[in-house]
């Protein structure tokens, strides 16, 4: 399985909004602070806005912010969105393709257990987690110049 710079992004945009929650956000800031171009951050910035985790606002004050506390997303929230199937063999996927094999496959355990750790892990951090990660790098860089 590999992320797209699309899944990616998203993670980076959702994070620089949670970072300054409570604000209206313009897209030109976020590409600024994350070396995105605004117009890949429009087309996924309207994939974010359309699930409703974020809140557009127009006119010279507008911009974007998250609708929920940064606790309430996880990386696999953004993920699944994004990236849609993250299951490393078609027959895991959520359409459920059926395989002529699986009455006799044996490394669909092998798949399965992948496909379960990596939905642990992704399920398993919050957009508050990465934000307390990243304070904890930026503090830890301030002491070190």
């Amino acid at each position: 399985m590999t992320v797209s710079t699309k899944g990616r992004y998203a993670l980076r945009i959702m994070l620089d909004l949670a970072d300054h929650i409570g604000e209206t956000i313009k897209l030109k800031d976020i590409a600024a602070r994350q070396g995105i171009s605004e117009k890949y951050m429009e087309q996924i910035i309207a994939v974010l806005n359309k699930a409703g985790y974020v809140r557009s606002t127009r006119g010279a004050q507008g911009g974007y912010q998250l609708v929920n506390a940064p606790a309430d997303y996880t990386v696999g929230m953004i993920l699944r969105l994004t990236e849609g199937n993250l299951a490393p063999v078609e027959c895991l996927s959520a359409s459920g393709a059926s395989c002529d094999r699986s009455y006799q496959c044996a490394s669909v355990v092998v798949w399965k257990k992948v496909y379960d750790a990596v939905n642990d892990v992704i399920d398993g951090i919050t957009l508050e987690d990465l934000l307390e990660i990243e304070r904890q790098k930026r503090a830890a860089h301030s002491y070190s110049i």
